[in-house]
This record gives structure tokens, C-alpha cells and sequence, in this order.
């Protein structure tokens, strides 16, 4: 199983221009040719692409440093060196660029395909061919080529989601997103089952289709980094659409309505942000419920709360379909 990184650092380095050269025309017919140094080629850049083929920063993991290629030194009869070959370096969708010494966002690749220069090459120097002027027709020097730039850069993963779903470890949201998506996320009887977050694509037709990320559970001082809440919390910051998953099989191990409101101060003690994106509450594990009256006493206490309410069995598939059609309703709202 290939293993979720989602944030590193590393070095690039643009390539060095190359220098320019200190040449002079000798020819049969033109003994006096004059100056005929070319400039030198410019390095190469450092270029990151999008692109859906990867799913993790792991490749950065083990090799830290990236280094265009220099360019040519000019040559004699004013021909130009051979600009360096760019270095392109492919990063999963989704990918946030920022300065590792000033924490300025740089770029933030969000399509397929989207490109960001991180380090460009150096200008190739000029050859002695371009100093020649009437006072001195045969200059005796070139530049050098310049350096590239470079710099320490943060690749950050914040997946790329429509729906989010957050509640605290073992509320079912695993084994809910593998009944509403094709995902096989790992699914277990323990906390922490999901050590990282986990798409799928839910399709109610052919023109109705939501990405749905599956975020690991969050505990209380999730914030502080307590748990694994802290790691895969920047990966709910570009979802549209919360649902929040919460445990009805057992009240008395956790009351649902606290679990609700503790994970909400988790969030906007992470990101005001966060906590005010919209939700959707999801009652999952009404199957093992033996009291109904307790679930007609949350959807009133929720919907008097503004959110809607929707109570499932991910398990046997109860209410799913009626889910499926309330996230599709409350994301086109949001998007309209």
C-alpha cells in the first residue's frame, strides 16, 4: 500500500547561464574578422506540474534536492550555447507551493495540468562579440553566466474534494464512504482505523457526481496536534460541503450532540474557517439503535439548529439513497 505523505521540504536550484565566450573571427578572406565570442545559453528552470497520476508527496520523502540543468558556454563564430533542459517535477493536484523561509504561498496547483516556475535559471553571459564598439573593436572579455535561484520550498497536499466527512474515530465514516463511492478504504472495530484521508467519486447519474473525502477522525486537542486530527486537517479546507458523521449506537459511550459541537471547536480552533463552512448531519448506525425516540429527539434538536438531518446504516444501506440526494441538493445550493 503506498504510504500518504503530505507535506515536505525541498531544495531547487534553476540552472547556471552558461558563460559567455572570448573569440575572434579567422578566416582566409577576412584577417580582420574582429570579435566573434557567443553568448552563453540560459540555465534551466525548476517547473512543478499537476498532475491526477499521483496521490501523495511520497517521492519527496527520499530525494530532497532538484537541480536544473546549466546552460552552454557560447562559442566561437558568435554561436550561441545550448540552453539547459528545464527540470520538470510532477506534483499531485492539489498541491500548495510556499516559501519554506517566508511561508508565501508561491503557487497553489489545483487543475490538472497547471504548471508554477519554483526556481528559474540563471541569463546566459555575453560574448566578447557584444562589447565590440568603434573605440574598442576587439574586446578581450565575455561575461559570466548568471546563477540560478534557489530556494528551500514546502509542497503542501490539501486534497481536492466536494464533500467532506468529519466526526470523531469509529462514527462509521469509512464504511459510509465505500457504500456511497467505489472507495475500499481500510475498515476495522478500532480507533484510527483511516491513517489518511481517502477519496471516492459518488454517482448518482452520469451529469450528478460528487468527490467525497473521508478525513481521519478527529478527537478532542485534534488542534494541537493530539491524535491524528492535526496531520489531515489542511485537507478539509477545500471541501464545500461538511457531513458530519456522528455515532447513534450508543449513547451512553458518547452523546451524540456533544460529539457534534466537540469536534466543531476542533475545527474552528484550527481554522475559523473551517467552522463555518456548511454541514449536514449524518446519524450513521441506526440499525444497532434500540430506542427510536432518541433519533426523532436529534433530527428535531438539529434542524432547530439550522442543519439538515439524515439517519443511515452504512452497514445495511438504510437512508443512503435519500443521503446521496440531500449532499447533491446542499452542494448545488452552495456552488449556486
Amino acid at each position: 500500500m503506498e504510504k500518504f505523505v503530505d507535506r515536505v521540504k525541498i531544495y531547487v536550484r534553476g540552472g547556471k547561464g552558461g558563460d559567455g565566450a572570448v573569440a575572434f573571427l579567422r578566416e582566409k578572406y577576412r584577417p580582420k574578422g574582429g570579435p566573434a565570442g557567443g553568448d552563453g545559453g540560459k540555465g534551466g528552470d525548476v517547473i512543478l506540474v499537476a498532475t491526477s497520476s499521483k496521490h501523495t508527496l511520497l517521492d519527496f520523502k527520499y530525494k530532497k534536492h532538484f537541480i536544473a540543468e546549466n546552460g552552454q558556454p557560447g562559442k566561437g563564430k558568435k554561436m550561441h550555447g545550448k540552453d539547459g533542459e528545464d527540470l520538470i517535477i510532477y506534483v499531485p493536484v492539489g498541491t500548495v507551493v510556499k516559501d519554506a523561509q517566508t511561508g508565501e504561498v508561491i503557487c497553489d496547483l489545483v487543475k490538472e495540468g497547471q504548471k508554477c516556475i519554483v526556481a528559474r535559471g540563471g541569463k546566459g553571459g555575453r560574448g566578447n562579440a557584444r562589447f565590440a564598439t568603434p573605440t574598442n573593436q576587439a574586446p578581450t572579455y565575455a561575461e559570466k553566466g548568471e546563477p540560478g535561484e534557489e530556494r528551500w520550498i514546502i509542497l503542501e497536499l490539501k486534497l481536492i474534494a466536494d464533500v467532506g466527512l468529519v466526526g470523531f474515530p469509529n462514527a462509521g465514516k469509512s464504511t459510509l464512504l465505500s457504500r456511497l463511492t467505489r472507495a475500499n478504504p481500510k475498515i476495522a472495530d478500532y480507533p484510527f482505523t483511516t491513517l489518511s484521508p481517502n477519496l471516492g467519486v459518488m454517482e448518482l447519474d452520469w451529469d450528478r457526481r460528487l468527490v467525497i473525502a473521508d478525513i481521519p477522525g478527529l478527537i478532542e486537542d485534534a488542534h494541537k496536534g493530539a491524535g491524528l486530527g492535526h496531520e489531515f486537517l489542511r485537507h478539509i479546507e477545500r471541501t464545500k460541503l461538511l457531513a458530519h458523521v456522528i455515532d447513534v449506537s450508543d449513547f451512553r459511550e458518547r452523546d451524540p450532540i456533544e460529539a457534534f459541537h466537540a469536534i466543531n471547536r476542533e475545527l474552528e480552533l484550527y481554522s475559523p474557517e473551517l467552522a463555518k463552512k456548511p454541514q449536514v448531519v449524518v446519524a450513521n448506525k441506526i440499525d444497532a439503535l434500540s430506542d427510536k425516540s432518541l433519533l426523532r429527539k436529534l433530527e428535531e434538536y438539529f434542524k432547530s439548529k439550522g442543519y439538515d438531518f439524515y439517519a443511515v446504516s452504512a452497514l445495511t444501506g438504510e437512508g443512503l439513497d435519500k443521503l446521496k440526494e440531500g449532499l447533491w441538493k446542499n452542494y448545488e445550493r452552495i456552488k449556486s
